[in-house]
């Protein structure tokens, strides 16, 4: 029988965003293709170093623990390298200890075509071309940052922070904000606070991080030892009136997150700086400026924020 990835979280990551390659890509760009993969070959038994997105990606992997048999988190590559340069990837996630067998080779092709063929609710790569194409295909998809990388820490515990609007939910509230401003947003949410936004890009990954939070409530219940390991957060420039659609948005959705931060045009960055998430979502450039600072970031390119002739601002 197929292999089912239906009912697992499965993520799709570029090696540009699990690997560091600033070298062979420095060669890429300055030689061309036939000197890269020269030099990936002379280089294949070389093992690449952690990227941004690698201390996420383990951690996450570390989840299959709860079901052995039957593993709930799926990583595959997604890589527009060929087979044969994609060798050096593989040998270097084996190195690493990570569970990652499947992979996809695209040779110079946008690989995120085939996310949905594999049921994939996040695919994660630094290649900005790709990722803005994945999102106008619909498809929930973010560009990895340059970002601080976290420093080797004890313990086994996952921290995901998500913006909200234009990350979590759609960019219709923010519409409102573009076009009539700060006084008339607040009072539209206010008289909408019951009515939920639609889900946007990363609504789904979420949904499937919750379904993780389950296993993990229900391994609790057999074994009161156990303490959680997967801790979600939303941190977001809405503030107060205009946080309770956000919460009612959550709960109409049927999904939750154990922390929310509504700070109204407080810097992120100083409050991630505290908090340390594996990694942090959002669709605006200038709050990921502060975060990539202090933590693993990755900018979701949907929507009104993200349109050229239209400012960035929540």
């Amino acid at each position: 029988m197929p292999f089912e990835l239906g009912e697992r979280l499965v993520v799709g990551i570029a090696s540009s965003a699990l690997f560091d390659l600033t070298e062979s890509d420095g060669v890429f760009r300055a030689q061309g293709e036939e000197a890269y993969r020269l030099y990936q070959a002379a280089h294949i038994d070389d093992t690449l170093e952690p990227g941004v997105a690698f201390p996420f990606v383990k951690r996450l992997l570390g989840l299959n623990d709860l079901s052995p048999e039957d593993p709930i988190v799926e990583v595959i590559i997604l890589s527009r390298n060929d087979p044969s340069t994609g060798l050096r990837v593989m040998r270097s996630i084996a190195t690493h200890g990570l569970e990652i067998t499947r992979s996809v080779f695209t040779q110079g092709r946008a690989p995120f075509e085939y996310m949905r063929a594999l049921d994939m609710s996040l695919f994660l790569s630094a290649n900005s071309g790709d990722v803005r194409a994945a999102i106008r295909s619909g498809l929930p998809a973010g560009q990895v940052l340059e970002s601080a990388m976290l420093a080797h820490e004890p313990g086994e515990e996952l921290r995901i922070a998500f913006d909200f609007d234009g990350v979590l939910a759609d960019d219709a509230s923010e519409r409102i904000y573009q076009q009539r401003g700060i006084d008339d947003f607040r009072e539209h949410e206010r008289k909408n606070q019951d009515e939920p936004l639609r889900p946007g890009p990363l609504s789904a990954f979420l949904r499937d991080i919750n379904r993780i939070q389950g296993v993990e409530a229900a391994h609790r219940r057999t074994d009161p030892a156990y303490e959680p390991r997967v801790r979600v957060a939303i941190v977001t420039a809405r503030n107060a009136p205009a946080h309770e659609r956000a919460i009612r948005t959550l709960e109409g959705w049927g999904v939750t997150v154990n922390d929310a931060f509504f700070l109204g045009g407080v810097d992120k960055g100083k409050v991630l700086d505290v908090m340390k998430p594996h990694i942090f979502f959002d669709d605006q450039r200038p709050h990921l400026d502060s975060t990539a600072a202090v933590a693993p970031s990755v900018h979701i390119p949907y929507g009104v924020a993200n349109q050229e002739d239209e400012p960035s601002v929540e």
